[in-house]
């Protein structure tokens, strides 16, 4: 294991050695330590390497992550996991606004709350918050799952394309074209698997309700233009 302390090693030594690891390589395991809210920590990540970040982090946290293991023990910044394609991404506490957003691929875990528009533009991956989020999360979500143990703020899932929501909690309100619908099996099937890949214990799948889109605005039609 490689261990930087960002107290005294510059933050652009340990990228470097995120994605320049050659194959065949043993040295797949890092240690950050008093990253001490440093920005872009683990950013462009492109091999199967794990982070433990032993701190809080400040915005774009394991950005364009591809295929690496990233944990934060503390809370991140602004845009973590941003525009993530592979690969697992851990918060430990508390994420801020637009985490994971326009997301591909992999999983991003936050054990605790998440702010407003969580989700932003998500193309595929998958997100699971344990506590609540906050306002315009899902807004032009296009694939993916939000799954969300706590409550949900206003305008879930605004202009929503096909992002699956689910939400154990309340919703203030929810966004243009997002509706309730029905929990069918394979729902509550793929729920069950996204708990458990999340390390959620004694919850069930049948105590959340699931949101999409309606469809109406996919293509513009006069009968909906308050809507947009």
């Amino acid at each position: 294991m490689r261990v930087f302390d960002l107290a005294i090693t510059p933050l652009r030594e340990l990228n470097s050695a995120l994605h320049a690891i050659a194959p065949g390589t043993n040295n797949t395991d890092f240690e950050v330590v008093n990253p001490r809210g440093s920005h872009a920590v683990a950013v462009g990540i492109d091999q199967p390497v794990t982070v433990d970040v032993r701190g809080s982090v400040g915005y774009y946290c394991a950005g364009m992550n591809d295929g690496g293991s990233v944990t934060v023990h503390g809370s991140a910044g602004p845009g973590v996991a941003e525009n993530m394609m592979s690969g697992t991404v851990v918060i430990e506490g508390d994420a801020s606004q637009y985490a994971g957003a326009t997301g591909r691929g992999g999983l991003l875990v936050i054990k605790g709350n998440a702010a407003s528009r969580c989700g932003i533009s998500m193309k595929g991956i998958d997100i699971v918050v344990h506590g609540s989020i906050g306002h315009m999360s899902a807004f032009m979500g296009q694939s993916g799952h939000l799954v969300v143990l706590g409550n949900a703020g206003d305008a879930l899932g605004d202009s929503l394309y096909e992002a699956k929501l689910f939400v154990r909690g309340t919703v203030k309100s929810l966004g243009a074209d997002c509706i309730e619908k029905e929990m069918r099996p394979e729902h509550l099937q793929k729920l069950a698997e996204l708990l458990e890949r999340a390390g959620v214990e004694n919850v069930r799948p049948e105590e959340f309700k699931r949101y999409g889109s309606a469809r109406k605005l996919y293509n513009f039609n006069i009968d909906n233009a308050d809507a947009y």
